[in-house]
């Protein structure tokens, strides 16, 4: 199992079976969430909660997933922190005139004389 599906499966417990609040605090849209939650039951086998409009609550099998996915969460290896992105403007593209050497007393290349 993928920990990041076990982590967003927490989150969403965490959150109190609410999937929108549980989007938010993990900074993901709420449509991939969903479908972290359907590919972690499709690889269980068992549905891991029980939806109905009144809410979400977990079944057994999520009960039991629960405590396995928190004890591998913390048994996991700490992540390595992203690389900094160092600070700049995206390079802009030549528009394909290149550069001429620019020579004392001539005008310069690809523009235009002054008219009086």
């Amino acid at each position: 199992m993928d920990l990041t599906l076990l982590e967003r499966f927490v989150a969403v417990v965490d959150a109190g079976v609410h999937v929108p609040r549980a989007a938010d605090a993990l900074g993901v849209p709420l449509a991939s969430l969903h479908t972290s939650l359907d590919k972690l039951e499709s690889e269980v086998g068992h549905p891991l909660f029980t939806r109905a409009k009144a809410g979400w609550t977990l079944t057994p099998a999520g009960v039991l997933l629960l405590t396995e996915a928190r004890r591998r969460i913390a048994a996991a290896p700490a992540s390595a922190p992203k690389p900094k992105v160092p600070a700049g403007g995206k390079a802009k593209a030549s528009k394909g005139k290149g550069r001429a050497p620019v020579v004392k007393g001539q005008p310069k290349p690809f523009k235009k004389r002054q008219g009086r």
